[in-house]
């Protein structure tokens, strides 16, 4: 069985309250359920995981090569901009991974359209807000499948 991990940063879990007109007005919990439903329609383990810490999140990402998990969908949210230690985890893991952001990062302010993650990732996903998760596991599954 194919092993995803979702890995969520920094004030995901705020969502539907946080900026709803950017964001939208689910919250990070309904996109998840959303997710793992279609995840296990699809015979996909997902597991995921959200930190307000860039520690937490280099952690979670070594624990996933650790646990021989096969593809990563992270949000790194505002440690896109910032965060040579995420980057570093990806890369020593590696684990193949789609990059996701719910807003247009590349119309936004232009720190917002730097990212540390979009060159070293399988692909990125922007812009479509909750869906960008889904559209990001259905890449995937487009991967994997004969």
């Amino acid at each position: 069985m194919v092993k995803i991990r979702v890995f969520n940063g920094p004030n995901l879990n705020l969502l539907g309250q946080r900026e709803p007109g950017v964001y939208g007005q689910s919250s990070l919990q309904d996109i998840m359920q959303e997710l793992e439903a279609f995840a296990e329609s699809c015979g996909v383990e997902l597991n995921h995981f959200q930190t307000n810490s860039e520690g937490g999140m280099v952690d979670a990402i070594q624990k996933a090569g650790e646990d021989g998990v096969d593809y990563i969908i992270i949000n790194p949210a505002g440690y896109t901009h910032t965060s040579v230690s995420i980057r570093d985890a990806l890369l020593a893991v590696e684990i193949p991974f789609v990059e996701v952001h719910l807003s247009a990062v590349s119309s936004r302010e232009p720190f917002r359209q730097v990212t540390y993650f979009s060159d070293i990732a399988i692909g990125v996903i922007s812009g479509f807000r909750g869906e960008s998760y889904l559209l990001a596991l259905q890449a995937i599954l487009n991967r994997i499948e004969p």
